[in-house]
């Protein structure tokens, strides 16, 4: 219709003329083509035209050629039909009536008037193992539509695509539907489709090995059961599951199984695998009790109070109402068996029934076991007691209150009630020569001196109080004995040596009597009373002393010195004196005081010999009167008691001291001297006589080497006689030979001999000798 319009305004162009006309007719044929092309229309295969006319719409599908007259439609519009797919589809709605509907695929839709689509989607592929849960949004219901399929819903259904579950051989599904709230088990291997209202837990089995079990209760009714192994074990829907595992049990192992329910306890022993029942609990496993054949256990039933020893050998499986009697070994339980005492020939063991009281003795080769309720009464087995031939042992019969000795050589086994008194055995008492045995009576408590030469064993009511040595006195000694009703005895060692002495060189002392000490004084002042004497040496002996004095001008002096005194009367002297050495001391310091005092110092210094000599002599009678005998007393030094008086008397003493020295020392050059010249004229002596002796030795020496030479030489002439008959020759023949030893004398120096023709009769011959 355009190619037309453009060549008629074109025809119309050349004629300049017309050009009013044909403007007119121009514009009348745009007009008739516009109107044409709005009123036809070309539909293709996929199109379609609305028309939406005056009152309604028409709906024209292609393909094909649509006229439609002018001013009869409102508009009219060309659109593309609706393709969809093999897996897709559409929703329609219709406005004219409201309702809705699917057009699936594969297809090309054509909408009707008044369609309008709602919405595009693609159907659900659903697998064999997919399933689409399809709900009714009028309804409400829902349906399952299990796959392998290609699922389009309705217009009223919505679908939701879910994989099926997949169970192997150990899972299970616990499936409850929501509307009865009714819950049932699948178990796989499979594969779980869901209803409609079903949902579902996925869990897995209890794996059970044929030591395993699981325990089963009913969540409704509480109700319990065991499910041993070996299975696969899958709940049903109210139960609830525990694992266990079945207790192994070797042939020495067992426990304890207690029923809650009832209470009664049992005891399961190996070898075995042990399962509980629904309500029963188990203790821990414990080792049977193995028993050898020296071994034992005490048992006790809490049930019954029933005791009993089991012994072995044997293997002890504890029932739940045993209990073992814990030994007790130092304060603490113990859990081990107890050994059975084994005894040897020499041992024994005592046991004490903790019941009846009653005490039995068991003597070995045996193996002894002990009672329910016995107990050893000495801890353990015990030794017999080896008495030697020189022992023994006091026993006490404890239910007779009997004592009995028992020597030697024996073996002691103690009986029910005997207990060993004195500490153990005892070792008899070697009476002899010089031992004695002093011996109490318990019975009597009388003393009595075993003398008799035995192997002394006390009896039953006989207590050793003392082994007493034999008391041996030299010839210069005595000692004081107190008898029993209190007197002095006084034995010396030799006869006539003491008045009132018993002479008695040995002996035992008598019962109830006692050697009798005296406390002397001891140091040089006597200052100390605390020297005990019980031997008293009757020899004269020296004692020193030391003490001061004044002198007649006041000079204070320490005098040193010794008593040389013996005890000549013993009796006396225990009569009269208690320190006999304090006593003598005392008397003679206040003698030296008393003459000291009525001289000066330099008459002290000049007369001391005489003043002890006064002392000495002035009260023999006062010694003689304690029994001792004073021989002689010598002051051996003195020395000023003040410091200054001292100095001086030192400086005194040192000069006489020096002058005496001096004295000496020239006295002593002198002999020096005289022993220095006495030394040369002895000196020169025996020069003169080694002179002499050298000489006559030389003049032997001489004639000695003179006569073996003429030895020589006449043997030498005397033994070539029967060869050399002339004299003459042999003695020149002797002079050859000499000459040879001086030349070879000569040339073991380092000379140069020259022989001429006339020394030698045959050749002449030069000989340089080496110097060695």
């Amino acid at each position: 219709g355009s190619s037309t319009a453009a060549q008629a305004c074109g025809g119309y162009t050349g004629a300049m003329d017309g050009l009013s006309i044909g403007l007119g007719t121009c514009l009348g044929g745009v007009a008739l083509l516009l109107i044409g092309k709005r009123s036809t229309f070309a539909l293709g295969k996929d199109e379609q035209l609305r028309v939406e006319k005056m009152t309604d719409v028409k709906i024209h599908n292609g393909p094909g050629l649509v006229f439609m007259l002018p001013c009869t439609f409102r508009s009219a519009k060309i659109v593309k039909a609706e393709t969809i797919g093999t897996l897709n589809y559409v929703k329609i709605f219709d406005s004219t009536s409201g309702s809705e509907r699917i057009e699936r695929g594969p297809k090309l839709l054509f909408l009707q008037a008044y369609d309008s689509i709602v919405e595009r989607k693609a159907a659900l592929s659903v697998t064999s193992t997919q399933y689409v849960l399809v709900e009714d949004s009028l309804t409400g219901k829902q349906t399952i539509v299990k796959g392998p399929c290609v699922w389009f819903p309705d217009v009223q259904e919505r679908g939701v695509k879910t994989s099926a579950v997949i169970l192997s051989s150990m899972e299970y599904l616990l499936v409850t539907d929501e509307q009865t709230g009714e819950k049932h088990v699948v178990r796989g291997p499979g594969i779980w489709f869901p209803e409609a209202r079903q949902t579902a837990s996925k869990d897995t089995g209890i794996s059970l090995s044929s030591t395993e079990y699981v325990l089963v209760e009913d969540q409704r009714t509480g109700e319990r059961k065991v499910h041993r192994g070996p299975c696969v074990w899958f709940p049903a829907p109210m139960e609830k599951g525990s694992k266990g595992a079945g207790v192994s049990l070797s042939s020495t192992q067992y426990l304890t199984v207690e029923d809650k329910l009832s209470g009664e306890q049992t005891t399961v022993k190996g070898p075995c695998v042990w399962f509980p029942d629904p309500y029963s609990q188990a203790s821990a496993v414990h080792e049977a009790i193995a028993l050898q054949d020296d071994e034992y256990i005490k048992l006790k039933d809490m049930s019954s109070g029933k005791r009993w020893v089991q012994r072995g050998k044997a293997l002890v499986f504890l029932e739940p109402t045993w209990k073992i009697d814990f030994p007790i070994v130092k304060g603490k339980e113990s859990t081990l068996a107890r050994k059975a005492w084994v005894l040897k020939k020499y041992e024994y063991v005592r046991l004490l029934d903790t019941v009846t009281g009653k005490v039995t003795s068991h003597r070995g080769e045996a193996t002894v076991f002990p009672g329910p309720d016995e107990q050893p009464l000495d801890e353990d087995k015990m030794s017999s007691l080896d008495l030697k031939v020189n022992e023994y042992v006091k026993v006490l019969d404890q239910a007779s209150s009997e004592i009995r000795v028992v020597a030697g050589p024996d073996q002691l086994f103690l009986g029910p009630h005997d207990r060993i008194l004195g500490g153990g055995k005892q070792t008899a008492v070697e009476v002899d020569e010089e031992h004695a045995v002093l011996v109490r009576n318990k019975s009597t408590g009388q003393l009595r001196l075993v003398t008799e030469k035995q192997l002394f064993v006390p009896g039953p009511e006989e207590a050793i109080e003392e082994v007493r040595n034999l008391i041996k006195l030299e010839e210069h000694e005595a000692m004081i004995i107190k008898t029993m009703d209190g007197q002095f005895k006084y034995f010396i060692g030799s006869e006539g040596r003491m008045p009132g002495a018993i002479a008695q060189p040995a002996f035992f002392l008598p019962p109830y009597a006692e050697t009798v000490k005296l406390r002397w004084s001891r140091g040089r002042r006597r200052e100390k009373r605390d020297l005990f004497i019980e031997r008293f040496d009757c020899r004269a002996q020296y004692m020193s002393f030391e003490f001061n004095c004044r002198t007649k001008d006041n000079v204070e002096l320490v005098l040193e010195g010794t008593f040389f005194w013996e005890v000549i009367n013993l009796p006396l002297m225990v009569r009269t004196t208690g320190d006999t050495s304090g006593d003598i001391c005392n008397h003679a310091r206040s003698q030296f005081i008393k003459h000291v005092a009525r001289v000066t110092l330099k008459e002290f210094m000049d007369d001391l010999n005489i003043i002890s000599n006064k002392v000495y002599e002035a009260d023999n009678e006062f010694y003689e009167s304690r029994g001792v005998k004073v021989h002689s007393l010598e002051v051996t030094g003195y020395q000023c008691a003040e410091s200054s008086t001292s100095e001086v008397l030192q400086q005194i003493i040192q000069e006489t001291t020096n002058r005496m020295n001096r004295l000496s020392q020239a006295e002593s050059e002198n002999e020096v001297k005289l022993f220095k010249m006495q030394g040369t004229i002895e000196q020169e002596k025996l020069n003169g006589s080694l002179l002499d002796i050298q000489q006559q030795y030389r003049q032997a020496e001489a004639k000695v080497a003179g006569t073996a030479e003429a030895d020589k030489v006449a043997a030498f002439i005397d033994g070539l006689a029967g060869n050399v008959p002339h004299l003459s020759d042999r003695i020149a023949m002797w002079q050859t030979l000499r000459k040879t030893e001086a030349l070879a004398v000569v040339s073991n120096g380092g000379a140069t001999l020259y022989f001429t023709p006339s020394d030698v009769n045959l050749s002449i011959e030069t000989k340089r000798a080496e110097a060695v």
